[in-house]
This record gives structure tokens, sequence and C-alpha cells, in this order.
């Protein structure tokens, strides 16, 4: 076993802060709040869907803050690290430029919310991102208001210009290798090697974004758990493009992967910026989404018609498989203990190919999805003549529909659009639940399959869900 540095440490809105009295692992804003007493960061759902308890996080040297959920870290993932609170934005004797303009426009009532909303349009406007309505519900998506409504908040962020204020900021890099807090030991390797021998320990978890496991976690443990965490992987963050293929390293954020594509496949931006809001898409990781194995993942049916590969390391070495051999029950999938995603291989969508993604959820903003389709197609003189279908949400993995595809090659879109929808239910097999009944999820394919044919046929964009 490591030792433990001594080394602990946040830095505050700019001031080193020493983490103690903590006995046991807690969340970034329980410390914030009760240990440091600082209180403008807000709780409200504890799961990373009001934005309450937004922060910001500055992980480079260039002035870059990315809001994220501070209910969703475990103190242990930020030792080292920048942040940034309300208070660090603007006080009562100091305030910034967008709470003077909340305050003019009466964008806030209760002032629940205020915070969270003040959190992230101020990394909106440190972003190189344009200020115009598209990108003001996006960096909101995440931001739930209950009392004052949300023109007045768009007003109040439209009349603050990016040149209104200076960034004093100043970045602070610590080092941190293994830290214990309370019951819980945080491990920081720096290579896949180094990684390789902490695998010999027991009772470990790898830990990235920790959108999900954190909260599955419990917070305090009878036994001592050890958490690996991964961010510090440079091999892991990898952005790689080839002739055939481009490489995506499986520590690459949601929101990195958006930002990647953003104009250059319009197929995938709409999904990727539903995936969640700026401060879960901050914090989620491409390898997370689908080493969770959910059958509702949203990466997973679009990487599947793409044929994607998965690089995959252990104390074996490395394995490339398949990601259709994945997933192999219900969030079940073949990673051994040891053994972690490195990256995922995506082969170019050939240029007669066409790639169709949608989802269907109860709000088309911040929500799981009810069911998804993701379709690679090639047609020519309206005759199929390769395609492969998958789907999320209709069985207990994710699945490509390999035998609906095959019966659709070679026919007319019309008649295979037909065999699609009236035998889509032979092929799936899905559940009822809170989301939608099984009838529900049948009638809804049907739907996307003429929903698909009108997109083919028309010669029309890819449609949004929030035009058709």
């Amino acid at each position: 076993m490591l030792s433990c540095s001594s080394s602990k440490a946040v830095f505050v809105n700019g001031i080193r802060e020493i983490i103690k009295d903590v006995n046991y692992d807690i969340t970034l804003l329980d410390w914030l709040r009760n240990n440091l007493q600082i209180t403008g960061t807000k709780e409200g759902c504890a799961e990373g869907d009001c934005g309450a308890c937004s922060v910001l996080i500055n992980e480079g040297k260039n002035f870059a803050p990315k809001p994220v959920n501070s209910c969703l870290l475990r103190l242990g993932q930020v030792i080292g690290k920048n942040i940034i609170t309300i208070e660090g934005i603007g006080t009562t004797e100091n305030p910034h430029p967008l709470q003077i303009a909340f305050s003019k426009q009466n964008a806030s009532q209760c002032g629940y919310c205020t915070p969270g909303f003040i959190v992230s349009a101020f990394a909106l406007l440190n972003s190189n991102k344009k200020i115009n309505n598209k990108t003001i519900h996006d960096t909101f998506s995440g931001n739930l208001c209950r009392c004052t409504g949300y023109s007045p908040i768009v007003r109040a962020v439209k009349s603050t210009t990016k040149k209104s204020f200076k960034n004093n900021y100043k970045f602070f890099d610590e080092e941190i290798k293994n830290i214990k807090l309370g019951n819980v030991t945080y491990y920081n390797p720096k290579s896949l090697s180094e990684l390789k021998n902490l695998t010999k320990s027991k009772n470990f978890k790898f830990l990235a974004g920790g959108t999900d496991l954190n909260l599955q976690r419990p917070v305090i443990s009878e036994n001592e758990n050890i958490l690996i965490l991964l961010n510090s992987i440079e091999e892991l963050k990898k952005i790689k493009f080839y002739e055939n293929k481009i490489l995506l390293g499986s520590l690459v954020s949601i929101e990195n992967l958006l930002e990647l594509i953003e104009g250059k496949m319009p197929e995938m931006t709409e999904v990727l910026q539903r995936f969640g809001s700026p401060q879960i898409r901050n914090q989620a990781t491409i390898g997370g989404n689908l080493c969770t194995s959910s059958p509702i993942g949203d990466l997973a049916p679009i990487f599947l018609v793409l044929n994607a590969n998965l690089n995959i390391f252990g104390k074996n070495g490395f394995e490339t498989i398949l990601l259709k051999d994945f997933f192999i029950d219900y969030r079940k999938n073949i990673l051994k203990e040891d053994q972690i995603l490195v990256s995922i291989e995506i082969p170019i969508l050939e240029k007669a190919n066409k790639l169709f993604f949608w989802k269907l959820s109860k709000r088309f903003d911040q929500d799981i999805s009810t069911i998804s389709l993701a379709i690679n197609i090639r047609t020519q003189n309206q005759i199929v003549e390769d395609l492969c279908i998958a789907v999320g949400g209709v069985a207990a993995v994710p699945k490509i529909l390999e035998k609906l595809s095959k019966r659709m090659i070679g026919k007319r879109i019309s008649k295979a659009i037909d065999i699609a929808v009236n035998e889509v239910e032979n092929y799936v097999n899905p559940i009822s639940d809170l989301r939608g009944t099984a009838d529900y999820r049948i009638m809804s394919l049907k739907g996307l399959f003429n929903r698909l044919e009108h997109c083919l046929n028309g010669n029309k964009k890819n449609i949004s869900i929030m035009e058709f």
C-alpha cells in the first residue's frame, strides 16, 4: 500500500483552504457550507438537476472556468484544484456586473437559485461562445428557477457584456498523489503502469467524473474504501485524428466532445447538448457513459452504428474489442475488476452514408431518454444499400437490430420503412416503467422510422425534436 500525502488543501476563491476536521468522505458542497461556512452555494436536489450548488472549477492556466455541480463532486476529487464560488465572483461590497444586472432586471425573487445562475452565466461570459438565445438556453439548462421566470434572467445576461469585467483570478497548481479522508483513500496515478500496480489492492473502485457513481455512493462505509482517480492519466485524455478514424480517450468530457464535433457532425450535436447541462457535461466522460452500461446511455447507440472499437487495459495488458460485444446484461459489461476503458476508436462516416439519431424523453433538456434510435444508412436511387440500426431503452442493453437492418437492405425506402414499422416489435421487447409503457416505446419507434423516411425523401436536414 502506498503512503498518503499530508498535503490536503483546495484553492477556494484564490485562498488555499486546508482540509481539517473531516472524518469521512463528503461532497464539495457539504465541505464548502459546513466546514468553510461559505454558504452562497446552495443545496437543492443534491442530484445534479437544479443547479443551486453550481461552482466553477479552473483546471488550466488559461482562465477558462467551467461550471460543475458541487453536490456530485467528492471532496477528494478536487484536492489541489481551483474552485470559485459565488463569493469569489462578487460580494455585497464589491458586486460583479452580472449581479448588478440581475438586480436591475428584477431577475431574482426568492434568490435561492440566483447564485447558481450567476455562476453559469459567469462561465458563459468567460467562454469563447457567442451570447445569444441558443447559448443562453444551453447555459441555463441545468439551472432551475421556480419563482422569477427566465425572461428577466436572460435579459440580465444579454445586458452584461464580456468586456465589462476583468480576470483577476490566479491559477494555482499543486500536485496531489495520495490522500486519505476518513475511511476513503484516494490514489492519483499519473500513468497506466502506475495504475496497474494499484489494482493489486482490495475494495477499490475507479473514479473519473462521478456523475453516476457519486449518486450511488454511501457517505460512510464500515470498511475502508479505495478510490483510484483516473483524471491525471494523460493517455486517457487523448484525441487523435487518423485518415479513417477518430480516437477519443475515455476521459474526454462530454463537453469537450461537443466542442469537437459541433459544426462537423450536426447529427450528434443536439443529443450531446441534451445529454445534460454544462455542469454535467463538464464532469461526465465518454468512458464513464459507456462503462455504466445503462440501456438508456446516450452515446452507445451512436457509437454502435458507427462500429466503434474499445481499447481496454488491465493487469494483462491491452486488448481491443467491438463495442457491440461490450455489454452483457443490465448495467453489466465485460470489464474485469482491474480493467479500464482507455479509448474509443470511431470509424469516420463514409461520405455516401447518413447518420441519424433521435432521443425521446419527458423533457427536452436535462433528462434521461425513454428510448433512442441511431441509424447509419446509405441509399441510392431510393434503394437502401447499407443500414445499421441501434436502439436504447428497449432491452437490458443498448443493442443493434441486425436482423431488422438486413431485412430492410435492398428494398426501396418506402418498402424498407414499412418493414420497420410493421415488424419492429419482433425485434425488441421493451418494458413499462415510469418513463413510458412498452406500447409507448413501440409506437415511438414506429414514429421515428416514419421520421426517417421523411428526412430521406424530403432532402431536408435531420429534423430536431423541437421542430417536428
